[in-house]
């Protein structure tokens, strides 16, 4: 199963010419890649375009009716691979992946596709992921693009655009013999808007033509002497080929202003930014009509010298805005117009923030100051209330009063006491170097269990411990989830230490699905899925490469046996790598399985039993070592009623998922017994009601001995 279904709206994939298509970019882009006639499509799950991924996988009986063949890949690697279908035959294909961090993963089979080229159409649509809301590195996309001339487009954010511009990339990619890169920001991916349809079209030529009438062009292949052919080859023909289409074509766009001396260059993906930071220094309106005359890269590589030049050539200033660094296109921008002889003055990154992402109040401010350095009164912007500046003294006394939020494990995460095993496991064999890996459990890192010194790569988190391989010295902690296990842990962890004769302890944590990109089946997810094939375990992998000490866990929420087996691990006088699988479902894959399950049994009057967890306030000690072990968001603080007690006590909230950790790590660690589940019957049975009965009479009747015994000791009942 994934985060959200998608199985109402891919409808919206049938419309066909003249009808109006409303809804969401991953949406549109889908449609478009339809409409374009694509021949297959592969990709690897990843923010923010893992929702492509998920509308992509509710289409396929759509996509299997226009012929249209889809995998949801093991690897980036492996839907840059696919690919290849598109080098000898006229096929139009597609990958999609998240930007950089896929990219890298990508490169190998980029590479080679690059330096080759292609006959049919292919496209890489990548979820860029760079700024304020991004997990991962920061890093831009452009760069390797550049490295291995694909070309790559920018589209403004809005659905006309996005959908012209995956038509606009496979024609690119068949008129230059070159891959192209289409990058969606998060804005783009999720916008919502509304687009004139075209038909849906099937292949022109099918994977089954391919299949029976098989091609071979040794000039696309990287073997000398043709991989040195290659190189001259993108720069003697493929460049001009694609300078010539986006001209003819006219991808970038011109938006005039009547303040013709001055003028912005920027990429396609911030022109909504852009304008809505010149509406606000009031030289454009709502309509998105600008003073200002835009240049709109679209297609940010390759740069056609032509257009810059034109529009740069009577003007006394240009502002170039381009997020993150290095400043690739001011560079190029600047270098085209010295070499042409225009002495326009080009500004960028001396106004414009030299890293990070470029938020409303950025662009405000950048803008502002490009237009101040012109010294002219006609085209000063408007005086802009950015909001009241905060005194030092009352930021300060805000950030001591407000502590930060560091991002941690869901509520009922059935990761989180794998950590608190690990804890206490470490007060008894001593701390230990721990190796992280992309994923949810990534989070362990951060408080309240700072474990974890590294990460290194999806999959790579027993690799990255590899440097620590030597005989003397205490067992080092490896940490990957089952997504990077399957992805690429399996060979590059497991298998490398196998090899190399590793003693270290290897943690995999499956939770059954790929977790963290969203909730995609794996190959060891549970659950069956009709096109996929699933089920398979991790363990069988993991002994088929040589692992001959292993554990698994299937109930991630015994603390103590989790501490238990990974204390054996990390002492057992046994040689090898040691492997320890902790597996429990995802608690947010499974709310989402259950929840409707007893919603549905509860409206028709059946029987339904939910558990909740508390803490009694009367036996709690305030030492609050629950919580620090713990973590969950659902344990907090509440002061007492107790006119005796002046420390708060722990608290239960209603976002309890009845997991049961809290009440594990109490007895684990040996804390005060204070937590308690209660069972809350949905449509009691008579016997429920009955024995619910008893139990408050019995109850009562003992509260009621209580009070009577206390009342009859000297003093009962007074106050001193």
């Amino acid at each position: 199963m994934a985060e959200r279904s998608f199985v109402q709206e891919v409808q919206a994939l049938r419309l066909g010419a003249g009808e109006t298509f409303r809804g969401e970019g991953i949406l549109a882009v889908t449609k478009a890649l339809l409409e374009a006639g694509v021949g297959y499509v592969g990709g690897y799950q990843g923010a923010p375009i893992s929702h492509l991924m998920d509308v992509l996988s509710d289409a396929e009986e759509i996509l299997g009716e226009l012929g249209v063949h889809f995998e949801a890949s093991a690897s980036e690697a492996a839907a840059a691979a696919m690919l290849s279908a598109s080098m000898h035959y006229p096929i139009r294909g597609a990958a999609t992946w998240k930007s950089t961090v896929g990219t890298n993963v990508a490169s190998d089979a980029l590479a080679n596709l690059a330096s080759g080229g292609v006959t049919g159409g292919a496209l890489i649509i990548v979820g860029e992921d760079y700024g304020e809301g991004s997990s991962i590195m920061q890093e831009r996309s452009h760069a390797f693009a550049m490295k291995s001339q694909i070309w790559l487009l920018d589209p403004r954010p809005n659905a006309e655009s996005i959908v012209k511009a995956v038509r606009d990339g496979f024609e690119l990619s068949e008129a230059s013999n070159t891959p192209v890169m289409l990058e969606l920001r998060i804005r783009a991916c999720h916008v919502h808007g509304s687009f004139q349809t075209r038909d849906n079209v099937h292949p022109a030529f099918t994977l089954e033509e391919a299949r029976n009438h098989p091609r071979r062009e040794t000039d696309r292949i990287v073997l000398p002497p043709a991989s040195f052919a290659h190189e001259q080859e993108k720069v003697a023909q493929r460049w001009p080929a694609a300078v010539e289409f986006i001209k003819s074509r006219k991808l970038n766009e011109f938006f005039e202003g009547d303040i013709a001396d001055v003028g912005i260059v920027l990429q396609g993906g911030h022109y909504n930014g852009v304008i809505a930071a010149l509406r606000q220094l009031g030289l454009a309106d709502v309509y998105g009509k600008t003073r200002i005359p835009l240049y709109v890269l679209n297609v940010t590589y390759p740069l056609v010298d032509d257009e810059v030049v034109d529009f740069c050539r009577d003007k006394r200033a240009v502002l170039m805005v381009e997020e993150g660094q290095p400043d690739h296109l001011e560079q190029a921008v600047s270098t085209i117009l010295r070499r042409a002889g225009v002495a326009t003055a080009l500004h960028g990154k001396d106004v414009l923030p030299k890293a990070g992402e470029y938020t409303n109040k950025a662009l405000i401010e950048g803008i502002g100051a490009f237009l101040e350095t012109l010294n002219d009164t006609a085209v000063a912007p408007a005086e802009v209330p950015l909001g009241p500046a905060l005194p030092g003294k009352v930021t300060d006394a805000l950030n001591e009063a407000v502590p930060p939020r560091p991002a941690g494990f869901c509520t009922g995460c059935p990761e989180r006491p794998i950590f608190s095993a690990l804890t206490l496991a470490q007060q008894e064999v001593g701390e230990r170097h721990i190796a992280c890996d992309i994923g949810c459990h990534l989070f362990s890192i951060l408080p309240p269990f700072n474990l974890g010194a590294s990460t290194m790569g999806y999959g790579l988190g027993a690799a990255s411990a590899s440097g620590l391989n030597v005989a003397q010295g205490k067992r080092s902690i490896s940490i990957m989830g089952d997504g990077g296990f399957w992805h690429n842990g399996l060979v590059s962890g497991v298998g490398n230490a196998v090899f190399n004769k590793s003693d270290d302890v290897i943690l995999i944590v499956d939770n059954y699905y790929s977790a963290a990109t969203g909730g995609q089946d794996i190959l060891s997810s549970r659950a069956g899925n009709v096109s996929r094939s699933t089920r398979h375990p991790i363990e069988d992998a993991v002994k088929g490469v040589g692992v001959k000490w292993v554990r698994r866990i299937d109930h991630t929420y015994d603390v103590g046996a989790m501490r238990d087996v990974i204390e054996e691990a990390l002492t057992t006088p046994e040689r090898g790598p040691k492997v320890v699988i902790a597996s429990s479902e995802c608690m947010l894959n499974r709310q989402r399985r259950e929840r409707p399950i007893r919603r549905k049994a509860r409206s028709e009057g059946k029987r339904v039993v939910e558990q909740k967890f508390g803490v009694d306030e009367d036996v709690c000690t305030g030492d609050h070592a629950c919580i620090r072990i713990s973590g969950c968001p659902s344990l907090t603080l509440k002061e007492t009623e107790d006119p005796l007690r002046d420390d708060p006590v722990a608290f239960v909230d209603n976002s309890c998922v009845a997991c049961g950790h809290c009440g594990e790590v109490a007895d684990a660690a040996v804390l005060c017994p204070s937590f308690y589940r209660a069972d809350a019957v949905h449509n009691p049975s008579f016997w429920d009601s009955r024995l619910a009965g008893l139990r408050n009479a019995v109850t009562t009747r003992l509260q009621q001995r209580r009070d009577a015994r206390y009342l009859q000791e000297p003093g009962g009942g007074a106050l001193s």
